[in-house]
């Protein structure tokens, strides 16, 4: 599928070069001369198009005067039947284009061609990637950094599938560890003050003191009663365990489902200890020399497999030396596995088992140490992971109340749970604020200005140009002026800047994709959707459609319908609806 943008440069590379190998055999300009210049888009539309550096890149070479050798190029160009209308000169040798109506054309029938499907490209080749993304562990509710990160982790996925890859979204479920013991001796704590009263039974000071925990306790005393009481401590909290599970996780489930949220699979840490995976993969380490013993534990060299990462990546001796380099335990003296142990055989699972191409992560910023760690052990298999696991850190969200902070503390059972936030706002809402900046920066989440109905909320601006199109197209099409087939339209109509400056924003949205699925950051659709939705405010300010002559009519509604095509199109990329009326 054709991206309008990348064939414009690749015509102005190849229009510039027959003009140089005309200019040369005419022996206005030295032969055999290999120029590498560069093709951009001006910020200033004053300046073409697009913007050729060809002199100025062959004036060494050529030993010429960069305005003489774009001269040269300029009197043997030659752009009949191209895409664009004129070239000049500019400034100490630039080749300013400027495209012609053809141009304009072949993006709104690009648009009709490709449907719901305009954007997507080859890029990813088919390779097969895995993104694993929430991941919470499933002792409590969902909170608001969860939130987060199930819509960057779903819409990265939709991004990166849009731009060519073979995508499965996962989530790993950590059910197993110190952790589920935790849970599990904080709902017996709560079990029995139930039976005993809560002065008879100390509540565990690094327990988790939520609300949840209690109503877990409840259930299961509704359940099980007083049998569990003089069970064995063992016994009962590998039942309580099992019960707040079994309970959980189906809520978790449910929740990301409320939110738009399906995954190809949910994947249990516990399955890799009970199948061996973990042990056979530390193993499968001491096999090739990375771990040694000492007071009673395994250990991972990580030191070492670290110092030869960043050596690789470049990194002077002098720079390693600096940092703080410490080894991991993979086994500790009791006979249990680490939870880094665990993740890397999850992680070898991914890359070597299952054949992931690339294995994508969306993790809290306070995980980032753990990052080359990881990658580092994966290098240390053998598994490439300093290029196969690419880790999206991901900071923290601020949530707000009418610009005012609102307090939450995970610890204190206070944080914002997920299901509590969509009873107060949108899913639309939420997916699309939390999608709203690129990973590296915080989100301030405003609960107030989420469901505001006016242009200072972002989502309701970017459906509000869906629904005013949907309402305009649908009165024409009532008095007798459908949507015409772009075969029908005469382009050289949309002439204005307001018309050509919206259509080239329409023709920029394959390079958004890409561009998203490139840098892992798809809040770049958001800033998408906001400047068209503006493009086209302003377009249908200074364009007027209903009441013209038919032949402008019918281009301009083409237009504004292809708008509505691609906001559309934007917003199923984010999981965010585009309603026909607001």
């Amino acid at each position: 599928m054709a991206n309008l943008i990348q064939l414009a440069k690749d015509q102005v590379s190849q229009l510039t070069d027959q003009a140089y190998q005309a200019a040369a055999a005419a022996g206005v300009l030295p032969a055999g001369v290999t120029v590498k210049g560069s093709v951009e888009i001006p910020k200033d539309p004053q300046n073409g198009d697009y913007a050729s550096s060809f002199a100025m890149a062959g004036a060494k070479a050529m030993k010429m005067a960069p305005r003489a050798i774009a001269q040269a190029v300029v009197d043997h160009m030659d752009l009949t039947g191209t895409i664009f209308a004129s070239v000049e000169i500019a400034g100490p040798g630039f080749l300013n284009f400027r495209l012609g109506p053809k141009w304009y054309g072949d993006v709104l029938a690009e648009i009709e061609a490709e449907g719901p499907l305009y954007g997507q490209s080859s890029e990813g080749q088919g390779r097969k990637v895995m993104v694993e993304f929430v991941s919470a562990n499933p002792t409590g509710p969902m909170h608001m950094g969860n939130a987060r990160g199930g819509v960057l982790g779903d819409t990265l996925a939709n991004v990166l599938r849009r731009d060519g890859w073979d995508t499965w979204k996962e989530f790993y479920v950590n059910d197993a560890g110190n952790q589920i013991h935790k849970f599990a001796v904080s709902i017996q704590a709560r079990y029995l003050q139930i039976l005993l009263g809560e002065e008879a039974v100390p509540f565990p000071e690094d327990g988790y003191h939520g609300e949840d925990i209690k109503e877990l306790a409840q259930a299961f005393y509704a359940q099980h009663g007083e049998s569990y009481k003089d069970t064995p401590e063992q016994e009962r909290l590998e039942a309580l365990a099992a019960f707040g599970l079994k309970h959980n996780i189906p809520r978790m489930q449910s929740d990301l489902r409320r939110y738009g949220i399906e995954y190809d699979q949910w994947f249990y840490e516990s399955s890799l200890h009970e199948s061996g995976y973990v042990a056979e993969t530390v193993a499968l380490l001491t096999e090739k020399g990375w771990t040694y013993e000492k007071d009673g534990a395994l250990w991972l060299h990580t030191a070492q497999l670290l110092r030869q990462k960043y050596l690789a990546e470049g990194k002077s001796e002098k720079q390693v030396d600096k940092l703080d380099l410490k080894d991991d335990v993979l086994r500790r003296a009791n006979g249990f596995y680490t939870y880094f142990a665990a993740d890397i055989a999850y992680h070898r699972n991914k890359l070597d088992v299952r054949g992931f191409d690339i294995a994508v992560d969306v993790w809290g910023a306070d995980h980032h140490g753990h990052v080359a760690r990881l990658q580092a052990a994966l290098d240390g298999l053998g598994l490439d992971g300093s290029h196969r696991l690419v880790v999206v850190l991901m900071q923290l969200v601020n949530l707000l109340q009418d610009g005012q902070p609102v307090r939450m503390s995970k610890r204190s059972g206070k944080a914002i749970a997920l299901h509590d936030l969509l009873d107060e706002v949108s899913v639309d809402a939420a997916r699309y604020f939390f999608n709203s900046r690129s990973s590296t920066s915080p989100v301030d989440f405003d609960l107030g200005l989420a469901v505001r109905e006016d242009s200072e909320n972002p989502v309701y601006y970017v459906q509000y140009a869906h629904a005013r199109i949907c309402t305009l197209v649908a009165r024409l099409a009532g008095e007798g002026h459908p949507v015409a087939q772009a075969g029908q339209i005469r382009w050289e109509l949309l002439a204005s800047e307001e018309e050509t400056s919206l259509i080239r924003t329409l023709a920029r949205f394959p390079e958004e994709i890409h561009a998203a699925a490139r840098d892992y950051d798809p809040s770049r659709i958001n800033r998408y959707l906001v400047d068209l939705a503006g493009q086209f405010h302003r377009f249908y300010s200074a364009c007027r459609i209903k009441g013209e002559a038919p032949e402008l009519l019918s281009a301009r509604l083409k237009l504004a319908d292809s708008v509505r095509a691609v906001l559309a199109n934007g917003l199923g990329l984010l999981g965010v609806t585009a309603p026909e009326k607001m």
